[in-house]
């Protein structure tokens, strides 16, 4: 009975071991369960994220490969729009293809006319003659709202709803599309406008890059336009003034004949004038000599003196006579150059010598700054000689006592510069371009005092051009003058 005990006992533990050990095996079995349910499910959520992210990318593809093609579009119209400068020919770049290629399938522009108070078509694509006569009214009715829009240089669309009083609500109906941008096109010279492009396509969407390619659009069209104008401006002032050129040069052309034969007329008049004088001016030069040598008896003191003026101021006007001759002479090329190599060191020191008496009576100091053999050229010693001689006596004139006058020279590639200065009373500013006018004197105190014809610098002028070179004068009131001329070394 006992064994029977026993063996019923180890029985139930071997059942009850047996059951702990299933059961253990199930919760084992389900929590193993558990986990691959979670595994599936987390995998099951990746799968989607994978679908999610795959559409995502897919679409986001979609949406460079639309903004590449945009772009490319965008390029290519920019850059045939630049390359045209007449008007209307910029707005017939923009074709139905450039519009597919943006993603739109209307475009319409628009331009404010100053003149007539209204907004001109310039380009309209996708819509028929009838259909945008509405839209022009429309824009009639409310030309102040665009005109502002155009003012403000903004960009307006069917997602960014910006405008005031709700007028783009109406753009959808009056342009007969479903999206939409407006951009203004404001360039700098001329009419502004806007530019619209718009889509009845529901599924295209437009978003934030869409308005900035149409923006850059809009802007790349004023640029083109404002180019243009600025040819088309700078061609018509160009042909008005090569109309104003020819023009001028015509009258001038007409002046200069008119004033070459009243230069030669008046050459001739001085020649034959001058001729003329030349012999009443002997005769009484003769008979003033006659008289003063006393071949006819004896004069008094005051006939003589009288007899005296008449001889110097007979003198004078043989000098004056013979300037005017030597002027029109060598205006008119009469006066052929006898040319020959010469050292202006000696001709200066030649004519110091001349003049000497004259500057030691008012003791001028004369000094000669030029070494060796320098400054040599070639040229007509006699004109030459005459060129110093005014100068210097000129500068003798109007240097007062104790005065200095000084010439030097100086050489450059072509030629010399001959420099003859004085520590005279100067010559006024307004003066400087005139005293190398024929019969030209500065009309001033001193001026009284000192006599002259007026044609001696007129004389130094013409010697010193016939011979290619230039004069000119530095001065200054009360500091002196610098007489400068320019000599070709050949010529």
């Amino acid at each position: 009975m006992l064994t029977i005990t026993i063996f019923c006992f180890s029985g139930l533990v071997i059942v009850a071991i047996l059951l702990v050990y299933k059961m253990e095996r199930i919760r084992e079995q389900k929590s193993f369960i558990d986990k691959l349910k979670k595994s599936l499910d987390e995998m099951d959520e990746q799968a989607k994220l994978i679908v999610r992210t795959d559409m995502e990318l897919n679409k986001a593809q979609e949406e460079l490969d639309k903004k590449i093609r945009s772009l490319f579009a965008l390029q290519g119209l920019s850059r045939a729009m630049m390359t045209s400068l007449e008007e209307n020919q910029i707005f017939r770049m923009l074709t139905a293809e450039h519009l597919q290629e943006l993603g739109f399938e209307n475009v319409a522009a628009f331009l404010w006319n100053s003149k007539e108070r209204k907004f001109d078509s310039h380009i309209n694509i996708g819509y028929s003659d009838e259909e945008i006569e509405p839209i022009k009214s429309y824009l009639e009715e409310n030309k102040e709202k665009y005109l502002n829009l155009i003012k403000s240089n903004k960009t307006i669309s069917s997602i960014s709803q910006t405008g005031e009083g709700g007028f783009e609500e109406k753009i959808p109906v009056i342009f007969k599309v479903t999206h939409f941008i407006i951009s203004s096109v404001s360039p700098k010279e001329g009419d502004s406008g806007f530019l619209f492009v718009g889509t009845n396509d529901t599924d295209t969407a437009i978003n934030e890059g869409d308005e900035e390619l149409i923006t850059i659009l809009a802007n790349q069209l004023a640029q083109a336009l404002e180019n243009a104008r600025l040819f088309d401006k700078t061609w018509k002032a160009q042909q008005s003034l090569e109309e104003k050129v020819t023009e001028r040069t015509h009258e001038l052309t007409s002046a200069l004949k008119e004033l070459q034969i009243v230069s030669r007329r008046k050459n001739d008049f001085i020649s034959s004038v001058s001729h003329e004088l030349r012999t009443p001016l002997t005769s009484i030069k003769g008979y003033a000599a006659i008289l003063l040598a006393g071949k006819l008896g004896d004069l008094p003191p005051e006939i003589r003196q009288r007899l005296d003026k008449i001889n110097k101021h007979s003198d004078e006007l043989v000098h004056m006579v013979n300037d005017l001759l030597d002027i029109a002479r060598i205006e008119s090329g009469r006066q052929l150059m006898k040319k020959e190599e010469l050292n202006l060191k000696q001709i200066a020191e030649k004519i110091g010598d001349l003049l000497g008496v004259q500057m030691k009576d008012k003791d001028i100091a004369f000094t000669i700054n030029i070494s060796g053999e320098a400054c040599s050229v070639s040229a007509d010693r006699q004109q030459i000689e005459r060129v110093f001689i005014n100068i210097i006596g000129n500068a003798i004139k109007f240097t007062p006592k104790n005065g200095k006058i000084a010439v030097s020279c100086q050489e450059y590639k072509d030629g010399i510069q001959i420099d003859i200065s004085d520590t005279g009373y100067g010559i006024p500013e307004n003066a400087l371009e005139g005293i190398f006018e024929e019969f030209y004197r500065v009309d001033n105190p001193i001026n009284d005092e000192v006599k002259g014809t007026g044609l001696g610098l007129a004389l130094v002028k013409h010697i010193v051009e016939a011979h290619g070179g230039k004069i000119w004068v530095k001065s200054k009131l009360g500091s002196g003058s610098t007489f400068s001329l320019t000599l070709p070394r050949t010529g």
